[in-house]
């Protein structure tokens, strides 16, 4: 396995809607390893493939708290094939806008259909946290962030933040 590179906004591959792929193959399966060991190296609970500079529809996550066994979910062509009327509001996070969080609205339960990392067609029903992040995963792929989401002031507050930081220690992938 290999550790891969984050992208940080504003890098353009973080804006490119990544395309499906056509099964999941040893390359593919690869990718989705080295995504987990990326994702769990930065303490993070889900990465897309946009955001490791790869332009397909991959994306993995582990929300299992600290201290547990890892509950790894690694999908390939995620789609939402229903959502709850509900709409819940979560602070969420980006490992591409490190150390940056705003409230976002997203609908508290979907259900996911995608190929697993066997290439077998699965369906998930997510709620809670998992929905949240598999969302905002899926907006990844869509070459969306979750400051895509918020009010254009609170946007435009946190991209300040975030080129001040990278301003502040020098340059970063």
């Amino acid at each position: 396995m290999a550790r891969l590179p984050i992208f940080i906004a504003p890098a353009p591959c973080l804006k490119v809607t990544a395309v499906a792929v056509d099964q999941v193959d040893v390359e593919i399966k690869q990718l989705m390893e080295d995504m987990l060991e990326t994702m769990h190296d930065a303490n993070g609970i889900g990465l897309a493939a946009p955001q490791v500079n790869k332009k397909v529809r991959v994306l993995v996550m582990d929300i299992a708290p600290k201290g547990e066994d890892p509950t790894p979910i690694c999908m390939a062509n995620p789609e939402i094939v229903w959502q709850s009327d509900v709409i819940g509001t979560n602070e969420e996070g980006c490992l591409s806008l490190p150390e940056l969080f705003a409230d976002v609205k997203r609908p508290e339960a979907v259900r996911i259909k995608y190929l697993d990392q066997n290439n077998d067609e699965q369906e998930l029903d997510a709620e809670g946290l998992l929905s949240t992040c598999v969302q905002h995963e899926i907006d990844h792929l869509d070459g969306k962030l979750f400051v895509d989401h918020i009010s254009g002031l609170k946007r435009r507050m946190i991209m300040r933040k975030l080129q001040k930081t990278r301003r502040d220690e020098g340059p970063t992938v």
